[in-house]
């Protein structure tokens, strides 16, 4: 008994650093409880020593921030949550800061976790309402925006998130409503009052936003943000002068703040001050070398001022930076069209960048972008080698008679091989019962585009992030329309002052209609919206819109608005050969013509386009008879005539008409616009 007491004590015994003496009082070891207390103490001291360096990286991040610094901050604030994981505040600080340089996913994480720690604090779940609208998930933003407003109904940063997601659900009346409802309680807040400005000024009430945009100007007349919006909406306006004046104010009280410097820039541009936008996109690259609007802006200005060589130098370099921005390739591969020899080594180059992305299309069974793409690179190119590639893809969607022509092409300029003569006798004779061997006409020559369109933008339509964007669009599409088989886009500039001039235009030039392209883009997203209108007197015809986001987006946004024209304007054809009750028309399955379908003959030249909307009109008795088509090739179809009235008026040269008392269905705009979702965003 004795001896395990002794060993129990033993094991007790507490090891005291060297120096400390064991003493005891009454059984009390008072050795033992110094070193506890001295190892509390450190430990409290360490903490202490952490809480503070954490709230000193907090304050340097909220410096950041207030510099716009947000790489900075987040740095700061990542140690402010190391040193200290249940700062709140730094926490969504992060969010915040995440938010900010659009990385929507990572700021909804921190958001999540700053929630944890602050359950009751608004503003961090306001945080998380804006992060799941930029994300796309519009009803949980929606569920949590109303938990906020149930709690706290006048919430003002639940009244901007509620307002946000009315935009992102295309219902800008809606959020016109809520910010006025919310003007009306906070008149003097900045940022509703820009919110208002934006808003009316997209529903286009420029006046009226320009009403709004000044109120927030008389209230808070040194704060540069204000300035920045002011300066955007009067250049939305065509008020270039009062929104240059403005852009100084906002960077002379914040010098280099990139937004309004690269307004600035753009409004140099559009005010035809070409080499002062050029130098103040120097600047910005000079910050910042990934700044692809400034490359574009500073390539743009060189092309206006006619220094194209410079202009393609410049626009080259862009593009080893990034070479999928379809801007810049835009324009550059334009310039090289225009102003160098097919002979050209830099054409070639940029050709075969289209030709390798067209083959990873093709490779995923994409073969209307892959189409696109050969169609670009021989446009930069036409005698490439890889303009087989591109007949492949005919015989594929089940052309041969244009694949045999493609063959005969590339025989022509000397491009050929024994599996490529071999191609070509096996299509002879495949097609040696076609039926326009059996009428013994030519395809090629029989061909007819019966539309003419001008394809016009107004040179004042810019967007913030690319200047002339819509000339820039409206290049693309008029570029798409050549492949089109029955709309021919008319050789008119693109980019005109006014819709007057460009009325002018196109109606001296004979067009049946001319198009205005506009574009509203953010770094993500972007919709085309484009106004149709009658060629003889300028009335509204029809209105489209598209949407896209993500890579290729100006190139299928453009093809939208293709697919939307084509399949809204009248077809026409033309009566070529008549053998008794049989007749033989110019167009055929690559034009949509199918069997049994029935068409109008009318007198040639008696059609005439309506004085408003996308529609033929002829009469009665200029309507001479019907077409039921009974025999379909590829470019050429026949069918049997049925005569209208008692008397056989037919003849070769009238023109079929497709499409027939089919109503055009206009197209609705679906999709937000993202221009405005980027700038309402912005708003601090």
């Amino acid at each position: 008994m004795s001896k395990k007491l002794t060993e129990s004590k033993q094991k007790s015994k507490v090891t005291l650093p060297s120096g400390i003496k064991s003493k005891s009082y009454n059984g009390f070891n008072i050795s033992a409880f110094l070193v506890i207390f001295m190892l509390l103490f450190s430990t409290f001291s360490l903490n202490a020593q952490n809480q503070a360096s954490s709230a000193a990286y907090y304050e340097r991040g909220r410096n950041y921030m207030a510099d716009e610094n947000w790489y900075s901050a987040v740095e700061a604030f990542l140690e402010c949550v190391r040193l200290n994981p249940a700062h709140a505040e730094g926490t969504a600080a992060i969010a915040e800061c995440y938010y900010e340089l659009a990385e929507f996913d990572e700021a909804l994480s921190w958001v999540r976790k700053a929630r944890q720690l602050a359950r009751t604090n608004m503003s961090v779940a306001n945080l998380e309402v804006f992060s799941l609208i930029a994300l796309g998930q519009l009803d949980t933003a929606s569920a949590r925006v109303s938990e906020i407003l149930a709690v706290e109904p006048y919430n003002r940063e639940a009244l901007f998130a509620a307002g946000e997601l009315d935009i992102a659900r295309n219902r800008p009346s809606e959020a016109l409503l809520r910010y006025r409802d919310a003007v009306r309680r906070y008149p003097d807040d900045r940022r509703l009052l820009i919110s208002l400005a934006l808003v009316t000024l997209s529903l286009g009430d420029g006046d009226t936003a320009l009403t709004y945009i000044n109120s927030a100007l008389t209230q808070h007349p040194g704060d540069y943000r204000v300035f920045y919006y002011a300066a955007y909406i009067y250049s939305m306006n065509n008020r270039v002068t009062d929104a240059i004046r403005y852009a100084e104010r906002s960077l002379y009280y914040k010098p280099g703040h990139e937004p309004s410097q690269s307004l600035m820039a753009t409004l140099r541009y559009r005010n035809g001050e070409y080499e002062e936008a050029a130098r103040i996109c120097d600047v910005s690259i000079a910050s910042n070398r990934q700044d692809m609007s400034a490359w574009y802006l500073k390539g743009l200005s060189f092309i206006r001022l006619g220094r194209t060589a410079e202009a393609i130098t410049v626009l080259s370099t862009a593009i080893s930076i990034n070479e999928n921005d379809e801007f810049i390739r835009a324009i550059l591969e334009e310039a090289l069209i225009s102003s160098t020899a097919l002979e050209d080594q830099r054409r070639a180059r940029f050709a075969t960048w289209h030709f390798n992305k067209a083959r990873n299309f093709r490779q995923r069974n994409l073969i209307e972008q892959a189409l696109f793409e050969y169609r670009r690179g021989l446009r930069l190119n036409p005698f490439s080698a890889d303009r087989r590639e591109y007949a492949e893809l005919l015989r594929l969607q089940g052309y041969p008679a244009r694949y045999l022509e493609e063959l005969y092409f590339l025989q022509d300029q000397g491009v050929t091989d024994r599996n490529l003569t071999d191609a070509v006798e096996a299509y002879n004779s495949l097609l040696s019962n076609a039926l326009f061997r059996q009428w013994q006409v030519n395809p090629v020559d029989v061909a007819e585009r019966h539309w003419k369109i001008a394809i016009f933008s107004l040179a004042g339509q810019s967007s913030f992030l690319h200047a002339d964007a819509g000339t820039v669009a409206a290049g693309v599409v008029r570029e798409l329309l050549v492949h089109d088989r029955n709309i021919t886009p008319m050789n008119l500039e693109t980019r005109q002052a006014t819709f007057s001039q460009g009325f002018r235009q196109a109606r001296e030039n004979g067009a049946d209609y001319f198009m205005l392209v506009s574009v509203t883009e953010n770094e993500r997203d972007i919709s085309i919206k484009a106004e149709v209108f009658v060629g003889r007197t300028g009335s509204p015809a029809g209105t489209f819109y598209t949407y896209r986001t993500g890579t290729d987006r100006l190139r299928d946004a453009s093809r939208g608005i293709i697919t939307q024209l084509s399949s809204s304007m009248p077809a026409r054809g033309r009566l070529l050969i008549r053998r008794q009750g049989q007749a033989l028309i110019n167009k055929g399955r690559a034009d949509g013509i199918q069997l049994n379908a029935v068409y109008d003959v009318v007198k040639r030249g008696r059609p005439q386009t309506a004085n408003e909307g996308l529609a033929l009109l002829y009469s009665n008795d200029e309507l001479v008879g019907r077409l039921t088509i009974t025999s379909v090739d590829e470019e050429i179809a026949i069918g049997t005539l049925a005569r209208n009235g008692f008397f056989d008026r037919i003849e070769p040269g009238d023109e079929i008409i497709f499409q027939s008392g089919r109503a055009v269905q206009q197209a609705t705009e679906t999709a937000a616009n993202p221009e405005l979702r980027a700038l309402l965003r912005s708003i601090r």
